[in-house]
């Protein structure tokens, strides 16, 4: 196998019918760590929409269990992209998610707005970072391997073309991305959990260097404070230099997607671990019961119980 093994693989797929393959092979083989990355900042972009940021601080989530709940998202993607959606543990990764939206009112613009940040932010990250840029066949199968999954996640009204989807998503950005204390506080809790995973003497630079990488429009949304010039400039060379030493490594032969045995909440994951392990237990100690029984949508707790069905 040479450097370039997977990239004739993937071309030598249909992005449309092909969608799942490409995108295992893209996320799993050729940029593991990339896509890893990209999908946090994805996540953490979305917490700059002021109703997802308030209802993070409602349910308790980033206060009380910050790692776990990153935990249960990132495996759960992780097990739709190894597998398939429509594998036995594809399926059952589904279930859990939609069992855990169901539990809160959440509006079918939000969920659709974090569904595009799954295709689009990995896209730009590769694009300034990556040891090489995504082909156009690895950009569509992202669209249609998302499409596929939010239809089975009961999101409604998915553009249908990837370039439509893409301007959907940067106009409600600029619609609702603003500044609110919600926000404020989601970004304090997930820069400090993005900290926590490196030594105590690194934690002041990484904090630095993930504020560097944030667009402008979320350090306004979060209330941050802009890096100054050199510090943004410091910490994209430090990405490059490492796409320019990845890019001289032998292919990968294992997938590194849903093999995650130094996980903090599931040690040793996948061994011993299935999708349904996932996301379990209630609220966190101290948040009231009730809220969730009342911030129940009944049209999407309909949609999960048809979903539950099949």
């Amino acid at each position: 196998m040479d450097r370039w093994h997977w990239l004739r693989r993937i071309l030598s797929l249909d992005p449309e019918r092909d969608h799942q393959e490409i995108y295992r092979i893209s996320a799993g083989f050729e940029f593991p760590w990339d896509y890893q990355r990209a999908l946090e900042f994805a996540l953490y972009k979305t917490y700059c929409v002021p109703s997802i940021s308030a209802l993070l601080v409602a349910t308790g989530e980033f206060e009380h269990r910050p790692q776990k709940r990153y935990d249960d998202t990132a495996l759960l993607m992780a097990e739709l992209a190894e597998h398939g959606y429509d594998s036995p543990r594809g399926k059952e990764s589904l279930r859990v998610v939609n069992r855990m939206h169901g539990q809160y009112r959440i509006s079918n613009e939000d969920m659709l707005y974090v569904l595009s940040t799954f295709i689009y932010e990995p896209i730009g990250w590769l694009h300034r970072y990556g040891w090489r840029r995504l082909t156009e066949h690895e950009r569509l199968a992202a669209f249609h391997f998302y499409r596929e999954v939010g239809r089975r996640m009961g999101i409604q009204d998915i553009p249908g073309g990837y370039a439509e989807f893409r301007r959907w998503a940067r106009d409600f950005e600029r619609d609702t991305f603003r500044f609110t204390e919600d926000n404020r506080r989601i970004g304090i809790y997930t820069l400090d959990l993005m900290c926590s995973w490196y030594p105590a003497p690194l934690r002041p630079a990484v904090r630095r260097a993930v504020t560097a990488l944030l667009e402008p429009r979320m350090i306004t949304a979060f209330g941050f404070t802009p890096e100054p010039a050199r510090v943004t400039a410091l910490a994209r060379a430090g990405l490059r230099a490492r796409s320019e030493f990845v890019r001289m490594l032998p292919p990968r032969r294992a997938s590194r997607m849903a093999n995650e045995p130094r996980n903090p909440s599931y040690p040793g994951y996948p061994t011993g671990y299935t999708p349904a392990d996932l996301g379990a237990g209630g609220p966190p100690q101290g948040i009231d019961p009730t809220w969730l029984r009342e911030s129940r949508s009944p049209e999407r707790e309909s949609r999960s119980v048809e979903r539950e069905s099949r």
